[in-house]
């Protein structure tokens, strides 16, 4: 029998560290907007914190009301510079005050996030300890979102590593227009704490330059990225419409009733 995620990661130390801050330019203060009455960082956390892989999740931020936010919920949360700009900078940070082998990167504006999703982020690494690094996906099934720059898209090999990541649209639907190659980038992103210290120290790429995506800082440096697919697409929430997409989609999310119980009037922080 294949060995699972909670099986192996009992000889492993794995974290799942959550970057939050309140400076985001589209949408300022988005980890305290409320979603169905909590905030944002509360569904993130509390999501993440049922994933059987985990030793530890953690908050970190640069910003003090995260932190009183994530504590009033019983969370744990870093206070970090805010000199970073880039998250896996701030991660690498609030990694080294705790330690681990592999540090999972997990946005805090993916209030959809799954228990699931990050186990099946996780497992590749601990089937292929030399795996470095690893990314989710999930399939594109319509040309809004093929087309939406905020959804980086991936095409990969046939060992499931990543060869491009974008914010345009690939591969091209000119030659049949089916969406069966279609995916984007879920930001769940598991790295060994070793390749996330080399990672943060790797020069910027041209690549990663144009496109604007972080990732292609290792695909350009040769560094294999397994993506894992997944199912649970969700709305990342990057501005107030993304906000109230969210608030209609979790009343009918099945994990939010089972956290919280029915669905509390929504609030804008």
């Amino acid at each position: 029998m294949r060995p699972t995620a909670s099986s192996k990661s009992s000889r492993k130390k794995i974290v799942a560290i959550i970057p939050a801050r309140m400076e985001s330019s589209r949408f300022p203060g988005k980890p305290l907007c409320k979603i169905c009455g909590h905030t944002m960082i509360e569904h993130v956390l509390r999501r993440v914190q049922r994933a059987k892989s985990l030793t530890d999740v953690v908050v970190a931020t640069c910003n003090e009301e995260i932190v009183r936010e994530v504590e009033r919920v019983g969370g744990r949360a870093i206070m970090t510079s805010n000199a970073h700009v880039r998250c896996t900078d701030r991660i690498e940070e609030a990694a080294d005050k705790i330690g681990g082998d592999i540090v999972v990167n997990v946005q805090g504006d993916e209030p959809f996030v799954t228990p699931e999703m990050i186990d099946a982020a996780v497992q590749p690494m601990l089937d292929e300890p030399a795996l470095v690094c690893a990314n989710l996906m999930a399939p594109i099934t319509d040309r809004e979102a093929l087309e939406d720059p905020n959804e980086v898209k991936v095409v990969f090999d046939r060992k499931m590593n990543a060869l491009y990541m974008s914010r345009e649209p690939i591969p091209s639907l000119k030659k049949g227009g089916a969406f069966d190659h279609a995916w984007k980038q879920v930001c769940v992103i598991p790295f060994t704490m070793e390749f996330l210290h080399t990672f943060s120290r790797l020069a910027p790429t041209p690549l990663e330059i144009r496109e604007s995506v972080d990732m292609m800082r290792a695909i350009e440096h040769g560094y294999p990225v397994r993506m894992v697919p997944c199912a649970v697409r969700g709305i990342s929430v990057d501005t107030e419409a993304d906000r109230q997409d969210a608030e209609a989609a979790m009343r009918e999310d099945p994990l939010f009733q089972k956290l919280f119980g029915r669905a509390s009037p929504g609030a804008r922080q």
